[in-house]
């Protein structure tokens, strides 16, 4: 998927809800979805995306329900370079990350990465997106630090920033393999 610096600058929602999985346990956390407007992917099939990262068992320990309107406690946005460093701000991104801004409740997901993945993930783009998703997430969910590889070789715990590094670990997109 390519994706220019800039896009349209405004978000469209997904439409409609979903609920958590049968069995999930944990707290009702709802949440909502959105693309930046003039991204070449369909808002209703980033929320399915999501909507399957947060509802796998491997995940953070929560039910997560998608919903289309207030209340909600953080929003997921797929962000074009340009957009995502706006509402990262204070925090620069440089076109070169995803970032969750606390005052807004917003995980800005970089769209340029969401297509082409990190190197870090040597070309597993469905694992980088699942990590991506699962460490925004973490912040929304009040991981708000960031965690360091443990040992040379083992899974990195997914609030490393493996988007930029990996720090000797190998990647790991799950929350569940690491405790967190």
């Amino acid at each position: 998927m390519r994706v220019a610096d800039a896009a349209g600058g405004r978000y469209v929602t997904a439409r409609g809800r979903a609920a958590p999985p049968p069995g999930a346990g944990g707290p009702l956390v709802r949440y909502l979805v959105q693309v930046e407007e003039g991204l070449p992917i369909t808002p209703r099939r980033f929320a399915a995306e999501v909507h399957r990262v947060l509802g796998d068992p491997r995940g953070w320990a929560a039910r997560f329900q998608r919903v289309d309107r207030p209340p909600y406690a953080f929003r997921v946005a797929l962000s074009s370079p340009d957009l995502t460093d706006r509402m990262c701000l204070p925090w620069r991104t440089g076109g070169r990350a995803s970032c969750y801004n606390r005052f807004r409740r917003l995980a800005a997901i970089n769209a340029r990465l969401w297509g082409r993945g990190s190197p870090t993930y040597r070309g597993d783009i469905a694992s980088y997106r699942e990590y991506v998703i699962n460490h925004e997430v973490g912040h929304a969910l009040g991981h708000h630090g960031h965690a360091a590889c443990p040992r040379p070789g083992e899974p990195a715990p997914v609030m490393v920033q493996q988007t930029l590094t990996l720090q000797g670990c190998r990647p790991n997109p799950w929350p569940a393999l690491t405790g967190g």
